[in-house]
């Protein structure tokens, strides 16, 4: 009734070796996504401090460069200058507590306890910097 297989399955884990694929932990994950939010958080950080420079997005700035290389083992976040004001003020504070938020998530789940607080700083620096959003709601 059925025809037998002939072939070996490209979806080869339960049979032989491995090693044609790359694993990683979850943990290994989590730090990948957390390093790759909280990157994206730095660039919209760097390009806040080129709009509006202050003293608390500078280290911020450092702080976010320090966890980013950390989760790295070691290297260095790669950072642009500004693109010269694409956008302004309010859109770049959602964004980066966006980030903030989705970093705080990722930090939480992986029981980082100093990214999630660097996190939760930034959802709180930039959720008084943007413009509130407006809810809808179903009546």
């Amino acid at each position: 009734m059925y025809e037998p297989i002939r072939t070996k399955s490209v979806h080869s884990t339960m049979a032989g070796s491995t090693t044609d694929f790359p694993h990683r932990s979850r943990e290994e994950e989590l730090d990948i996504q957390l390093a790759g939010h909280l990157a994206a958080l730095l660039a919209v950080t760097d390009e806040l401090r080129a709009t509006a420079p202050s003293e608390d997005l500078d280290v911020a700035a450092e702080r976010l460069v320090a966890v980013v290389s950390r989760l790295r083992g070691g290297r260095a976040p790669a950072r642009t200058s500004a693109s010269g004001g694409q956008a302004k003020g309010a859109p770049l504070h959602q964004r980066a507590h966006a980030l903030a938020g989705r970093a705080l998530v990722v930090a939480a789940s992986r029981a980082d306890t100093a990214a999630a607080i660097l996190a939760a700083e930034r959802m709180d620096a930039h959720a008084a910097q943007a413009e509130p959003q407006e809810l809808t709601g179903v009546s």
